[in-house]
């Protein structure tokens, strides 16, 4: 068979657009990550508590509507989401909803997509909620007035009904107004810290009616049936307004962010529970630190200020615990999310970007995280819309990603 020189040159073109069609779906976005946040969602029904659901990019860090949510947010019920979390086996999401005093479970489809399930109601609004890594007990703080630990037993994701419940009430002074603002658990589930401030001795422009210490890290013994037991030493102090909370996954540290201070505290885990102050520290942060996460490998910690609109990086000592400041490639220690970041994540499956979740941006802002040193920069087209006034921010790794599997 004969081909003529025009033949010739369409089977070339022909050609080159199949190589130029593989090369671009060998470039096609992959997805390491859901990120879910949480914020107020507005129709011609009204305000109601959503939660968002986007995919990560693997390449970028960039976000983008997860496939299967058809853009639209998932109502949680209620108007004020204020805290989300997720199971260890990334097929249970629970969200506090202040104004309904609710915890919602939904249980994850593979595709990031939502599915109401069941909730609970407390006596008082929720603040805080954390899942131990074993996936059978819900840890929330909630209260106005009187701080309190509640734990729920959790079955199939299932929340059944609190087996245990503890107020946070201040040594010598329990008659004072106490507000809980976070709470965490150990990666080896021994041990539940919740953080308080007194407002009865912590009370700007208002009245000041305790000389109580004003803020303090609860700690409690867990033991494999859910029983807690206050620790040697409980409460424990921590500075003026203690905003967040969050444990090392070696189980050997605890941190803790002072809103009032602007400081960083940190603490050294001794007979399974209790704290003692790591040398050196408290640590300074940005302005009015809001929230605190700690890297999947436990090498870095990452405070979102919220007053300055900035995200805070550490390096932390291995064998101390100490903390001590990244400096971006800028030369400086904070990095500019939008305004107001409240809450903050670090992606789970590569351990690579961090986000936050901007409550008067009505944004999320990305960061990709250099797993050599733990400076931040910002990912590609960053920040990323929202729905109005996000408080709460939660991954979890899709398909088969996995840190453990992949290299840094």
């Amino acid at each position: 068979m004969k081909f003529s020189k025009s033949s010739g040159q369409l089977l070339l073109v022909a050609l080159i657009g199949l190589v130029v069609a593989s090369l671009l779906s060998a470039c096609q976005l992959v997805t390491i990550d859901y990120l879910y946040v949480a914020g107020s969602y507005s129709n011609t029904q009204g305000t109601n508590g959503a939660i968002q659901v986007f995919a990560v990019d693997s390449q970028s860090g960039a976000i983008r509507f997860a496939a299967g949510t058809d853009k639209s947010p998932f109502l949680t019920g209620g108007e004020s989401p204020t805290a989300l979390a997720v199971s260890s086996d990334e097929a249970n999401l629970y969200v506090a909803i202040a104004d309904n005093n609710t915890v919602v479970h939904f249980t994850i489809a593979s595709d990031g997509s939502l599915t109401k399930k069941d909730s609970v109601t407390l006596a008082e609004a929720p603040t805080a909620l954390a899942v131990n890594q074993a996936n059978t007990f819900l840890y929330v703080v909630s209260g106005t007035t009187t701080a309190t630990l509640s734990e729920f037993p959790i079955k199939s994701g299932t929340i059944g009904s609190a087996t245990a419940q503890r107020p946070l009430l201040i040594p010598g002074n329990a008659g004072d107004i106490t507000v809980p603002t976070a709470v965490a658990v150990l990666p080896n589930n021994k041990a539940v810290y919740a953080t308080v401030y007194d407002q009865s001795s912590y009370n700007p422009g208002g009245t000041v009616t305790s000389a109580a210490h004003p803020g303090w890290v609860f700690s409690y013994d867990v033991d494999s049936a859910g029983a807690l037991t206050a620790a040697i030493g409980n409460p424990f102090q921590a500075g003026v307004k203690p905003s967040g909370v969050a444990v090392d996954p070696t189980d050997r540290f605890v941190y803790v962010t002072d809103f009032a201070s602007n400081q960083l505290i940190g603490y050294g885990i001794t007979d399974n529970s209790s704290l003692s102050f790591l040398i050196s520290g408290p640590f300074r942060t940005g302005a009015e630190p809001s929230a605190i996460t700690v890297d999947p490998r436990g090498k870095y910690i990452y405070v979102a200020n919220a007053l300055d609109s900035t995200v805070s990086s550490y390096a932390i000592d291995l064998a101390t615990g100490i903390p001590s400041t990244v400096i971006n490639t800028s030369g400086g220690q904070l990095n500019a999310s939008d305004t107001q970041p409240v809450a903050l994540a670090v992606d789970p499956a590569l351990g690579r970007y961090v986000y936050t979740a901007n409550f008067l941006g009505n944004s999320v802002s990305g960061f990709r995280l250099n797993p050599n040193t733990g400076a931040l920069t910002q990912t590609q087209a960053t920040p990323y819309p929202s729905e109005s006034k996000p408080r709460a921010i939660v991954l979890i790794p899709h398909g088969n990603h996995s840190l453990q599997t992949t290299t840094p």
